[in-house]
């Protein structure tokens, strides 16, 4: 199983930026899905962004244009670059990596991460 960290969490204003990171260790094969899922206070969570192993990115509409995600395969490191950051984004994040070929639908990440498969998360929060 892959181990994950997440780091890079903080809190900021209401348009600032953040950069979060996901060191991986534990890799056995190429094909890997990572991304990003979060969660506000209380059951809801929500897929935010990921990169599948063709290089394929799916993001949520609610973040679309304002986050990037991208993996330095040989620091086995993915980031979630967040611009211009909203009050709604405060949450929790949790980085996901699994094993998958080809694109990583975002759906996927939740029930992932419910398998283990996710780091501890990092908490982002936005204040006005």
């Amino acid at each position: 199983q892959v181990q994950l960290a997440e780091s890079g969490g903080g809190s900021v204003q209401a348009g600032g930026s953040l950069r979060l990171s996901c060191a991986a260790s534990g890799y056995t094969s190429s094909r890997y899905c990572v991304g990003w899922f979060r969660q506000a206070p209380g059951p809801k969570r929500e897929g935010v962004a990921s990169i599948g192993s063709d290089g394929t990115t799916n993001y949520a509409d609610s973040v679309k244009g304002r986050f990037t995600i991208s993996q330095d395969n040989a620091k086995y490191t993915a980031y979630l670059q967040m611009n211009d950051l909203k009050i709604e984004d405060t949450a929790m994040y949790y980085c996901v990596a699994f094993g998958l070929s080809g694109s990583c639908p975002l759906w996927l990440l939740i029930s992932q991460g419910d398998l283990g498969n996710r780091g501890q998360g990092t908490q982002v929060t936005i204040s006005s």
